[in-house]
C-alpha cells in the first residue's frame, strides 16, 4: 500500500538548474574538505584508528549531518521576528468531507459546474496536507478571478449569518492571486485536465498558525503555495463548520494580495473570520503575527 513517503513533491519553481547544482557541489564540496582537514589535525595515532575502525557509521552519520545543514538554510530568514506562538485550533465540529460529497455541495452553489476527478481523492496526502479538497478552477465560473471571488462571497452570504468587509472593493486593483498560487493552479488544472473541479491536497491553517502572512510566504516548501479568497472560500462552502466559533483559529488567505487603496501597493492580506455577528470578510496588513490567526495553503505532487 502507498504510503506519504511516496508521495513525490513538485516544486513550483522548477528543480535546480545545472550551474546550480555544479555551484553547490563545489563549495560543499570545499566545506567538507575543510572541515575534514580541521577534524584530521586534531588527532592522533590512537583516535585516528578508533575513527576509521568507525568509518561506515561516521560516514552515515556525516551524511547526514550535511544534508540536515543544507536543508536548515533552505528557510528564509526574512520577517523572522513575525512569527507568534499559537496553540489555536480549529472548530471542534469541523471534520473533512469526502471528495464526492464535497462536489456535490459546489454543484448546488455553481450548477454549470463540470467534471472532478474524485479518485485523485483517494491516494496518500503529500507530506503537510491535511486533506483532500475540491476546489473549482476560477475560470469555470466567470471571466476574470474578482469576478469568480465576488460570486464565492455572495453564495457564502446565502449559506449563513455573513459581513462583507470589502464591498465593491474586490476589484482587479484592489485584489489579485500571488504568481506562486497562480502558478500552482496551472499547474493543478494541467495535471486535472477538462475539469471544472480541482482535487486539492491542503491544510486549513493550522500549519502557519502565528505567522504573518508575508512571513508564511517565506517559509513554504517548494511544493507548498498559499490559498486564496476564492480558494478558501470554496473550502467554507462545503465546511461551514471550519469558522463557526470566536475561539477557533482565524483565516489569512496569503494566496492573494490586497491594495487598500488600489494604488499598487499591496500590503494588506485578505481574510476570513468569525465572531459574535457571525463569519466576516476583510482585509489587514501581511505583516501582522497573531496567535489568533493562520494561512491556509495547499501542496503540489507528482501524478
Amino acid at each position: 500500500m502507498a504510503t506519504t513517503a511516496d508521495v513525490i513533491p513538485l516544486n513550483i519553481t522548477g528543480n535546480t538548474t545545472s550551474e546550480q547544482m555544479e555551484a553547490m557541489r563545489r563549495f560543499l564540496g570545499e566545506a567538507v574538505a575543510s572541515a575534514a582537514k580541521t577534524a584530521i589535525e586534531k588527532l592522533d595515532r590512537q583516535t585516528a584508528q578508533l575513527v576509521l575502525d568507525k568509518q561506515h557509521r561516521l560516514k552515515a552519520e556525516f551524511s547526514e549531518s550535511v544534508v540536515e545543514i543544507v536543508l536548515r538554510h533552505t528557510i528564509s530568514d526574512r520577517y523572522k521576528d513575525e512569527e507568534t506562538h499559537s496553540n489555536r485550533e480549529y472548530s471542534p465540529t469541523y471534520r473533512v468531507r469526502p471528495i464526492e460529497a464535497q462536489v456535490t455541495m459546489l454543484r448546488k452553489f455553481f450548477p454549470k459546474l463540470g467534471s472532478c476527478m474524485e479518485r485523485i481523492g483517494r491516494r496518500p496526502l503529500p507530506e503537510n496536507a491535511e486533506a483532500w479538497f475540491a476546489i473549482p478552477r476560477w475560470q469555470a465560473l466567470a471571466p476574470t478571478y474578482q469576478e469568480a471571488v465576488e460570486q464565492v462571497l455572495e453564495k457564502l452570504g446565502q449559506q449563513r449569518k455573513f459581513a462583507n468587509r470589502m464591498q465593491d472593493k474586490v476589484s482587479a486593483a484592489h485584489l489579485r492571486p500571488t504568481e506562486r498560487s497562480e502558478r500552482a493552479f496551472a499547474i493543478l488544472a494541467e495535471q486535472q485536465p477538462g475539469n471544472d473541479l480541482l482535487v486539492v491536497a491542503a491544510q486549513a491553517g493550522r500549519l502557519h498558525r502565528g505567522c504573518s502572512a508575508r512571513r508564511t510566504r517565506q517559509i513554504m516548501q517548494g511544493n507548498e503555495f498559499g490559498l486564496g479568497v476564492f480558494a478558501f472560500g470554496c473550502m467554507l462552502l462545503t465546511h461551514p463548520e471550519r469558522l463557526s466559533t470566536g475561539d477557533g483559529l482565524m483565516v489569512d488567505c496569503g494566496g492573494d494580495e490586497y491594495s487598500l487603496c488600489a494604488d499598487g501597493i499591496y500590503d494588506r492580506v485578505p481574510l476570513f473570520d468569525y465572531d459574535l455577528s457571525g463569519l466576516q470578510f476583510s482585509v489587514f496588513y501581511n505583516d501582522r503575527s497573531r496567535n489568533l490567526w493562520g494561512s491556509p495553503s495547499a501542496f503540489l505532487f507528482q501524478m
